[in-house]
């Protein structure tokens, strides 16, 4: 079964030997300068995706508007994605090694950002990768996250609980 991974977790691709993506640095923010009155009864807020090249050659990678989508809240209602303000990776050749970070700014009700859904499709050398879905919050605590360390996914924690929630879902009889 498919879990989420969460903020903050490395993803790898299995189609693009070396490369990794990660959603990370959830945190609120300041509206950008000029959009105070479209953020009015909204809390802004801003997240990094970070492509890495772990492989041996040097990869395109693409990660514009429209390959990102950010789903706020219980119901999943879409957040207010700022393209103008924010910064995507666009026909960028990530060298082995290198990283190449992409800054996305959104908002939305306060009160439905404890939960915030990203969902990430690269595409790679001019081929669409798989798309990756990482879930967070404001005030839900990222961490990095090293060999042998205990995960956020831990009993209690959101990936524990969003976890166990699609199991539910997917019915008895299968397995994860």
């Amino acid at each position: 079964m498919y879990e989420p991974n969460v903020v903050g977790d490395w993803q790898e691709y299995d189609e693009h030997a070396g490369l990794r993506v990660r959603v990370h640095r959830l945190e609120q923010a300041e509206p950008p300068r000029g959009r105070d009155e479209a953020a009015e009864g909204l809390t802004y807020f801003r997240l990094r995706i970070t492509v890495e090249n772990r492989g041996g050659r040097s990869l395109g990678v693409h990660l514009e508007d429209g390959q990102i989508d950010v789903r706020i809240g219980p119901d999943g209602e879409g957040a207010f994605v700022d393209w103008r303000n924010s910064q995507f990776i666009e026909g960028y050749d990530v060298y082995p090694l290198r990283r190449a970070t992409a800054v996305l700014y959104a908002a939305g009700p306060e009160a439905a950002l404890s939960q915030i859904d990203v969902q990430v499709q690269l595409r790679v050398d001019d081929e669409w990768a798989e798309r990756r879905l990482w879930t967070g919050g404001i005030g839900v605590h990222e961490e990095s996250v090293g060999a042998g360390a205990p995960t956020a996914g831990a009993a209690g924690g959101l990936a524990h609980q969003i976890s166990n929630f699609l199991r539910d879902q997917a019915g008895p009889g299968t397995t994860g």
